[in-house]
């Protein structure tokens, strides 16, 4: 049993992607929705459900792959703040990923977001993790 739900969220893309799987099912909670539908918004997977079944449901995510070279969507997923070490940015001190190119996923007061739209709306808080 995992204690992390969100690096075993991100493990489990970071397998299916390097297996060139299609999709990928993981287990549900308030959090991997909402990083979820942040990926997809930014364009990083092609789509996602959301199934109700069981105590706990699960999400179906669609991984997305370029039609000619066949490279995914997601090159990196990294877990910044842990558990044991939390990690947190102010408005001031926000992450740039890639210099632009990738995304940080922001837990803050006002949701779970970019650090692009987290520095629009002035707010700081969590780093969950870097995608690129």
């Amino acid at each position: 049993m995992s204690t992390d739900s969100i690096a075993d969220y991100l493990t489990r893309l970071r397998n299916s992607i390097r297996a060139n799987h299609r999709v990928v099912e993981i287990p549900s909670s308030n959090m991997k929705k909402a990083i979820t539908k942040v990926l997809y918004d930014k364009g990083y997977i092609a789509k996602y459900k959301f199934v109700e079944e069981g105590p706990q449901g699960k999400i179906k995510i669609a991984l997305k792959y370029d039609k000619i070279s066949k490279q995914p969507a997601i090159t990196g997923l990294v877990r910044v703040s842990k558990p044991g070490l939390r990690k947190y940015a102010g408005v001031d001190k926000m992450p740039r990923v890639l210099n632009g190119m990738g995304i940080a996923i922001l837990s803050t007061s006002s949701g779970v977001m970019t650090d692009k739209e987290a520095r629009v709306q002035q707010v700081g808080g969590e780093v969950l993790c870097y995608v690129y």
